[in-house]
């Protein structure tokens, strides 16, 4: 059975990775979002919110362009998936009858606090947060976010520098199928405030960064550059979760993924699976044994995704 999923998935794969939108089945289009509401029951929904604003030029946060990767990826592996990509100036009022929701946000907040998300969450709903979106501020916001994904950015405690992260250990999860040990430079965000005892949080990707990345040298304290906590985290090289799965006590799952500022990074294949695995994971999907196969992004094809997100509605 699993051998035939895995057929199945990487030759649907094969027909609709990187296919414009309007070439695929009308009713799995990432834009058709009347056609995911008139879904059936047997139907996941999965809605990706991305960010319309850019942060520092072409290259940084591309986040509509990540979404509607994912979102394909996801639409073309699993025959009961319907995802659909909106960008955050015009996601609807109502999103309480999706089965998982994933921000890239350049801020969590407006999810955070959003009613809608949170009866989703309530109901069960899966909820994955990447990069920016991470952030949010302490209290009520951060305490949603405890209860949704088990740790969220906060700002003068965790930090947010660029850093070639090593992982060269990657743990048993369902979401690592696939992935191998990988390096990268990113804008990895560390020393994240998680639930107490870490309790219901399984670290996914962690390494130990420089001390290079802590400003200040431990004797003061910023909103996202350093702080004593952190500098004495990182000089005791205590390892620093920059991606961890969540099951809430209520059995629902969260995620949290403090990279992808660099949009080049979708091209690295352990990057991108892990990315695709945990998406599919957080929405409550068996994930295959090696892993959500996809191919390796060209400058090419991330090109292409990038005009495909300036065509978001």
């Amino acid at each position: 059975m699993k051998f035939l999923f895995q057929w199945a998935s990487a030759l649907a794969l094969t027909a609709a990775i990187l296919v414009p939108a309007g070439a695929q089945k009308k009713e799995r289009d990432v834009f058709n979002y009347v056609g995911q509401k008139k879904a059936g029951k047997d139907v996941k929904r999965i809605v990706f919110i991305a960010a319309q604003e850019g942060h520092g030029g072409k290259g940084n946060h591309e986040f509509k362009a990540g979404a509607i990767y994912l979102a394909r990826t996801l639409n073309a592996t699993y025959p009961n998936v319907f995802a659909v990509v909106y960008k955050n100036t015009n996601w609807p009022k109502d999103v309480s009858d999706a089965d998982c929701i994933i921000v890239l946000l350049n801020h969590g907040g407006p999810a955070a606090t959003n009613k809608s998300i949170q009866a989703a969450v309530k109901r069960g709903a899966g909820f994955m947060a990447i990069h920016y979106g991470v952030e949010v501020n302490k209290g009520a916001q951060g305490d949603n976010f405890l209860k949704w994904i088990g740790g969220y950015f906060e700002t003068g405690w965790s930090v947010n520098p660029h850093w070639v992260a090593k992982f060269d250990k990657i743990p048993e999860h369902e979401t690592t199928r696939g992935v191998k040990p990988f390096a990268v430079n990113d804008e990895w965000y560390y020393h994240m405030r998680f639930v107490p005892d870490m309790k219901g949080v399984t670290p996914v990707l962690s390494a130990v960064p420089s001390l290079k990345t802590v400003q200040g040298g431990g004797k003061t304290t910023s909103a996202r550059g350093g702080n004593p906590a952190v500098y004495e985290a990182v000089k005791a090289k205590i390892p620093q979760h920059v991606a961890w799965a969540y099951v809430r006590p209520d059995g629902g799952r969260g995620f949290g993924f403090t990279g992808y500022h660099n949009y080049s990074n979708l091209a690295n294949d352990s990057f991108r699976t892990l990315l695709l695995n945990a998406a599919a994971w957080t929405s409550g999907l068996e994930i295959p044994a090696n892993g959500i196969a996809s191919k390796t992004l060209t400058k090419d094809d991330l090109e292409k995704l990038y005009q495909d997100g300036l065509r978001v509605p």
